[in-house]
């Protein structure tokens, strides 16, 4: 969230200090919550870049809505080194 505040913050078609339009863009799109993500491994890479409550029950599955099994979250933790 702090992303898309410093985002709206910025004067249009300013940009932020220091970041290129593209990180801009990164930054806003991996600013997301359950409800956003379209993919289990959407879900884990914003579980692992400290979304927490991504994993509510602390059971190791992000985003129950989307990821239904620990094992194919175990499967994405390593393949993106989490």
């Amino acid at each position: 969230m702090l992303f898309l505040q410093a985002a709206s913050a910025a004067t249009p078609g300013e940009g932020l200090p220091g970041l290129s339009p593209g990180a801009e863009t990164l930054l806003a799109q991996r600013a997301r919550t359950c409800k956003q993500v379209r993919s289990c491994r959407e879900a884990v890479e914003i579980w692992c870049d400290g979304y927490s409550r991504a994993d509510a029950d602390h059971d190791g599955i992000p985003c129950e809505n989307i990821c239904h099994s620990k094992d194919e979250v175990d499967e994405i933790r390593e393949e993106i080194g989490c």
